[in-house]
């Protein structure tokens, strides 16, 4: 049995169930939250702000849409999530000028807040101060974002999560999202009914990367895959949040014992049908994590229903951290680590793979995806032709470029606008 060097007492699963105690083994411990340099991290953010992918990879978000829509049933369940979701990110979008329906009585309103988001069906929720230095530039001016922000983690449905790659976990996974978006807004009208503000961030509509400010809020800690790995559920959860003036209190980063863990692990990276995650830890923008390989990601999703491979085969995800970490005091070993149980997946086409088993494609499979903005392929590709050409450059070829820069500047910054323009069928 190894020594246990630290134990975590969290909040039941679920909203009235006892508390829960999970203890670490001491090998597994390293540092509460995540290793940060905050003056590296000041300083990317004032001289290379932040800006979504949605942006900054414009061009192979539209192809994998493209791709994942040659799949009917995949067409068929983005055209109805982006219908039922376009009315939670407009209520949200108004949700800051929103004013307080009550006086506040000056007290602290954490535990209001947090005992009404567990009765909301968040499984997880913390409260820290809002880091501005990771708000997106396209969003800096978007709306009014409060001092506090309230973390908040809902659930996704276990058996068509174990299910991935699949039709039933891509729409469990956008379901989740609009159901978690629903609960928010509630959230925010009972911090409004309170005495404060509330401005809730829109479930696909996110401000930042918020998982910083999640693990800062102490409801878990960044995994090797990159998702933010949560004690009950792992990365089994749909992240969302609030921002706010109220009286609160922050809570504080916990070492969940998760990045050694990882370390030790493996299994999401070495069940990575892209091959898309690093093993081992660099620094970025000032903070130490596993880095996902982006170009060796999307073209798998787009073309496998989803991918999500690497939350399907985390075992914390599949047995919760608790039962993950008793395992280990008393064996030394990852819980599923090399079982059929944990490891395997069906790729569509392609058949069963196992542990220790991945599959192989075609040479063009990587790099045949488009990157950067929309602007930026579309000059690439219009370099690309004319090169072909042997330097000519016809009338033709000038018209077909001016077309695509045209509609490629006509999108702005809000992509879910431009998303919204371009397919008038969704909603």
């Amino acid at each position: 049995m190894l020594k246990i060097g630290n134990e975590v007492l969290r909040p039941g699963k679920r909203f009235g169930e006892a508390d829960v105690t999970i203890g670490i083994p001491e090998e597994l411990l390293t540092v509460p939250g995540v290793p940060a340099n905050q003056r590296e991290v000041d300083w990317y953010a004032r001289e290379y702000p932040l800006e979504s992918i949605n942006i900054t990879e414009r061009a192979s978000r539209e192809w994998s849409n493209t791709m994942r829509d040659q799949h009917a049933e995949m067409r068929e369940i983005r055209k109805e999530h982006e219908k039922l979701n376009k009315p939670l990110i407009l209520a949200s979008r108004m949700s800051a000028e929103l004013e307080p329906t009550a006086e506040p009585t000056g007290e602290d309103v954490s535990d209001l807040i947090k005992n009404k988001a567990r009765e909301l069906g968040f499984v997880e929720v913390g409260i820290t101060y809002f880091d501005r230095r990771y708000l997106y530039q396209s969003k800096k001016d978007a709306t009014t974002y409060y001092e506090h922000i309230v973390c908040l983690a809902y659930e996704q449905d276990f058996e068509p999560t174990q299910s991935i790659p699949s039709v039933d976990a891509e729409i469990v996974h956008s379901s989740t999202y609009r159901t978690e978006g629903a609960a928010a807004l509630e959230l925010g009208n009972f911090i409004r009914s309170l005495g404060y503000h509330a401005q809730v961030t829109g479930s696909g509509d996110s401000p930042s990367p918020y998982k910083p400010m999640f693990v800062e809020a102490g409801i878990g800690q960044q995994g090797a895959c990159g998702y933010l790995l949560t004690p009950h559920v792992g990365s089994r959860c749909r992240l969302v949040s609030v921002t706010t003036d109220a009286n609160v209190t922050h809570d504080q980063p916990v070492d969940y014992g998760i990045h050694a863990l990882c370390q030790v692990c493996q299994v999401c990276i070495n069940r990575c049908p892209g091959r898309a995650l690093m093993r081992d830890k660099i620094w970025w923008r000032g903070i130490e994590k596993n880095k996902l390989y982006f170009k060796r990601c999307r073209p798998v999703m787009a073309r496998y229903l989803g991918c999500g491979i690497c939350m399907k085969v985390c075992p914390v995800q599949k047995y919760g951290l608790k039962n993950v970490m008793d395992h280990y005091a008393v064996t030394g070993q990852v819980l599923g680590k090399g079982t059929h149980d944990l490891e395997g997946y069906n790729l569509e086409g392609k058949g069963y793979f196992g542990p220790g088993d991945l599959p192989v494609f075609e040479r063009n499979f990587f790099s045949s995806m488009p990157h950067g903005t929309v602007d930026s392929h579309s000059f690439e590709d219009f370099k690309a032709k004319a090169t072909a050409a042997g330097g000519e450059i016809s009338d033709e070829l000038l018209a077909e470029f001016k077309a695509e820069m045209t509609d490629a500047l006509s999108l702005g910054t809000d992509t879910l606008q431009a998303m919204w323009d371009e397919n008038p069928d969704y909603i």
